[in-house]
């Protein structure tokens, strides 16, 4: 079974200013195209997914993943994310 996803009071504002819905966040938590480290916080991990309803363009999700849960920290879609 999945882990429980949590979202931040930060996630859940840019989740609705930027029109993000949270299908498509869970598409990116569970089933990342790719997934890269965030240079500045160890702990944080980026995990990127394109929005076939957004013509592709790929979302990026931060979030830190413990033993009990994932945490979404913050997400947007990002207009210069390519896999690497």
């Amino acid at each position: 079974m999945a882990k429980p996803l949590r979202f931040t009071h930060h996630a859940l504002a840019v989740m609705n200013e930027r029109q993000v819905l949270r299908a498509w966040v869970e598409r990116a938590v569970y089933h990342p195209q790719w997934v890269e480290p965030d240079p500045g916080d160890s702990q944080i991990e980026r995990r990127f997914h394109a929005v076939a309803e957004r013509d592709d363009r790929i979302l990026r999700v931060a979030c830190v993943e413990t033993s009990a849960d994932i945490r979404v920290i913050s997400t947007f879609l990002d207009r210069r994310a390519r896999p690497k």
